[in-house]
């Protein structure tokens, strides 16, 4: 398959995002998120990619997990989704900030009741007892709040401000076609076709 690439990778990638939601069974929106802690040390995980635009890529979290951790330490991580079904993967490289806190406000609204209890119950990525134990935090978010669950001051979104966002489409004998958008500082891309 040949990439025609355009000059927005924004709307590349909505095009491609909007195939994959046809094509991939599970969780077109899977990334794979990775950043380094302080020790210059990799790490990654599956993360949801819940929102994006010119503006960034957005991801939800604890504020205080061992990711946002890394993220604020640094500023920066990179991520790739690949949709296997349709033999597409995107790459995307950049620096790190804090969503705005209206825009967290609006997506944890827009969580299922059980995800925003789970949001105040984990003290995610630390050490836990036992599965009981936080089934009775589960209990204790409950029963503080009994209608409306608002947003916790520990958690909410990161946007990745793209500097790189490279598309990547299988070929056969392994001769793919590859695309890379460099930011190029005045509000455009640098485009580069890549070798395989």
């Amino acid at each position: 398959m040949e990439i025609v690439a355009g000059t927005d990778p924004f709307g590349l990638f909505q095009t491609w995002f909007d195939e994959a939601v046809k094509a991939e069974i599970n969780d077109p929106d899977a990334v794979a998120l990775a950043s380094v802690d302080a020790n210059g040390m990799p790490s990654v995980r599956i993360v949801l990619l819940k929102e994006w635009s010119p503006a960034g890529f957005v991801i939800y979290t604890n504020y205080e997990s061992r990711k946002a951790d890394e993220l604020l330490a640094t500023g920066k991580a990179a991520f790739c989704i690949h949709w296997k079904s349709l033999r597409r993967q995107v790459r995307v490289v950049g620096s790190v900030s804090k969503a705005d806190p209206v825009q967290s406000d609006a997506y944890f609204a827009s969580r299922g009741r059980g995800s925003q209890i789970g949001a105040w119950a984990s003290a995610q990525s630390r050490p836990l007892t036992s599965r009981d134990d936080l089934a009775a935090q589960v209990r204790v978010v409950e029963d503080r709040f009994p209608d409306i669950v608002t947003r916790p001051p520990h958690w909410g979104g990161f946007s990745i401000d793209p500097q790189e966002i490279e598309f990547w489409a299988d070929g056969e004998h392994r001769l793919h076609d590859r695309f890379r958008f460099t930011a190029n500082g005045k509000a455009g891309w640098d485009i580069q076709r890549l070798n395989p």
